[in-house]
């Protein structure tokens, strides 16, 4: 569904001078109250029921990340954004986080495991995400789970990853793989969508 051209605009978004407006999204900033209780409880359903360390990859302004703290994990958060990457630590500033500013594909995290790799529509934009979710599964500990929030955006020149086919992807790297539809839950993004948006959280 993303072609090279598509990942290429992508890259070429300057996502320094989007960080201070990307909040203004509801489901970036997570402004609303019923759009911020609508994700913390879907992170409560996907992730670990007890304090857990969790990679969150392309983590933008560090809102998924500020829910996940909120219930106890150990977030590290990586964007390739400095801009992002500071509006991250200023939101989570005296909480357990850590962000850092690197390439979400190949994280720079050195040896460390987590029990949880969090991406929001990142995998889309990035090359080879075959290759991408096998470097991602080596970051996780035995048990550990990818939680993957992606979708197919847009009617005219839809991009994204199906589910399908991410679905397909992690199915060789994964004992468990379960599919969540996300699209008919208006909340979550703060408005009707007609697209295919989805999680899915894969055990390994």
């Amino acid at each position: 569904m993303t072609n090279e051209s598509d990942r290429t605009a992508a890259v070429r978004i300057d996502w320094d001078a989007q960080a201070a407006t990307f909040d203004a999204e509801p489901d970036h900033g997570l402004g609303p109250p019923e759009v911020r209780a609508a994700w913390a409880e879907r992170l409560r359903t996907w992730l670990p029921g007890h304090p857990a360390d969790l990679l969150d990859l392309g983590c933008g302004t560090g809102s998924l990340a500020l829910l996940a703290a909120e219930q106890g994990h150990r977030v590290t958060g990586v964007d390739s954004s400095p801009a992002m990457v500071e509006r991250a630590r200023a939101k989570l500033a005296g909480r357990d986080a850590v962000f850092l500013v690197g390439d979400a594909a190949a994280p720079p995290v050195g040896e460390r495991l987590f029990d949880t790799v969090l991406v929001r529509h990142v995998l889309w934009a990035l090359p080879d995400p075959a290759r991408v979710l096998r470097h991602w599964r080596g970051l996780l500990r035995p048990g550990g789970r990818f939680v993957l929030v992606e979708g197919v955006w847009g009617t005219q020149t839809p991009v994204g990853v199906p589910a399908g086919r991410l679905t397909a992807l992690l199915a060789p790297l994964a004992a468990d793989v379960r599919l969540e539809r996300l699209s008919e839950q208006a909340v979550l993004w703060g408005k009707e969508v007609h697209d295919e948006r989805y999680a899915l959280v894969a055990t390994v």
